[in-house]
């Protein structure tokens, strides 16, 4: 289902690809073990805070959608949810 508003996401995204440049560029630059650390659970901190936004977005534009909509749509949301849910957790 589409309608959810990415556009805050995108820009987060950019600024992590840009994140992630640098630290290609520190590793060039055999920079010490634990500034390249730092940088990378700031990096992975920056995309759980995207991934939260998409799912809050998910729930709150696709899933109200599925629960106006009935039954069934209902039953696709859900068992999608899941199985995401079943992915993260591996």
């Amino acid at each position: 289902m589409k309608g959810t508003d990415h556009r805050a996401q995108l820009s987060r995204l950019r600024r992590i690809e840009g994140q992630v440049r640098g630290i290609a560029a520190m590793i060039e630059a055999d920079r010490y073990c634990l500034d390249i650390l730092t940088q990378l659970q700031a990096v992975r901190a920056a995309l759980a805070r995207v991934e939260r936004d998409v799912l809050d977005g998910h729930v709150g534009h696709c899933v109200a959608a599925a629960v106006s909509a009935g039954p069934a749509e209902q039953a696709i949301k859900l068992d999608e949810l899941t199985a995401l849910l079943k992915r993260a957790m591996r």
